[in-house]
């Protein structure tokens, strides 16, 4: 792992480059950004660069240091992930203990933080005070999807490198070109931000299912209304996909967009282009507007699965408004 190998990014590359050229970086940074965007990557790219023998401001990879970081027992290296959920008050003070000890040859301390925004308050204001009195040269990278999640006064003491999603006509191209077949490649660029989190979304094993379910059960709904009730039970609720409920909407709410893309006779960015022959009359059965109205219900529904709401009863609702608009 290499600050080449992380696609895109181009502003972060940059500028942890130029810190590592002018021997000038930040003793913290705030990595925040959507899930898939390269942030972990990244973190351990720097962390390779910094420990490199033989790089100034990229990784060789092949180095003793470089190996350690890759295989992550590198002995100044520490990560630290929420147990459970949530970053906890001892985790900080155990790697404040480890801290305490001086730096192996290398002269500089690294931690990272996964899912920083998960710290309790009081791991939190423990943080703070490493950061403002560090015992040692130490480097802090801070990993989170939402950075203003953090306390203020850590927001402050950190340099802040966003994250951005990748452009999802890239994200295709890239993926397509790497063998993933295009009915899944499609749903994976629109439902992720960057091409890890695609092909882990491609790689899981109840994705294609799901995407096949969904399709059967709009189809079913809007022509023969009783059998995806029947479907829903026989391949939802009994199956390993009632696990992954919300991604059964998410693929909906893509299925709706293409429905008004397909009525606006704009066929150019569908997601489910291998569905046009049933997809494009369906299509003309009901008005824009209807399309619309089901996506935003779709999304209402979504929100309430979040808030535990239950799954089969909030599909059921679903299939029935689909069925009655």
């Amino acid at each position: 792992m290499s600050f080449q190998t992380i696609p895109g990014q181009a502003a972060a590359k940059q500028l942890l480059q130029n810190g590592l050229r002018q021997d000038k970086l930040s003793h913290a940074y705030i990595f925040s950004g959507p899930v898939g965007t390269g942030r972990s990557e990244m973190a351990i790219a720097l962390a390779k660069a910094i420990y490199c023998q033989h790089g100034t401001d990229d990784a060789c990879g092949e180095c003793l240091e470089c190996r350690k970081v890759e295989h992550r027992n590198h002995p100044d290296l520490h990560i630290v992930a929420p147990e459970g959920a949530s970053i906890k008050i001892e985790q900080i003070r155990e790697l404040q203990k480890e801290f305490a000890y001086r730096a192996t040859a290398s002269g500089t301390k690294i931690y990272i933080l996964h899912h920083a925004e998960k710290m309790t308050v009081q791991a939190a204001n423990s943080l703070l005070k490493f950061l403002e009195e560090p015992t040692s040269r130490v480097v802090a990278i801070l990993i989170t999807e939402n950075g203003n999640a953090l306390l203020p006064t850590i927001q402050s003491r950190a340099q802040w490198i966003q994250f951005t999603p990748m452009a999802r006509e890239q994200m295709v191209l890239a993926l397509l070109e790497e063998g993933f077949p295009a009915a899944l490649v499609q749903p994976a660029a629109h439902l992720t931000a960057g091409l890890q989190a695609a092909r882990e979304l491609i790689g899981a094993n109840w994705f294609a299912e799901m995407r096949t379910v969904m399709l059967q059960l709009a189809k079913e709904t809007l022509t023969r209304f009783p059998t995806s009730m029947i479907t829903v039970q026989q391949r939802i609720v009994k199956s390993e996909l009632a696990e992954h409920m919300s991604s059964l909407f998410d693929l909906l709410i893509l299925w709706f967009k293409d429905m008004v893309q397909l009525r606006l006779e704009r066929r150019d960015r569908l997601v489910y282009n291998d569905q046009l022959d049933w997809m494009s009359s369906l299509a003309f059965s009901r008005d824009v507007s209807v399309w619309v109205r089901m996506m935003e219900q779709a999304v209402d529904l979504q929100k309430r699965l979040r808030f535990n709401a239950n799954s089969q009863l909030v599909i059921e609702k679903m299939l029935v408004e689909m069925q009655g608009v």
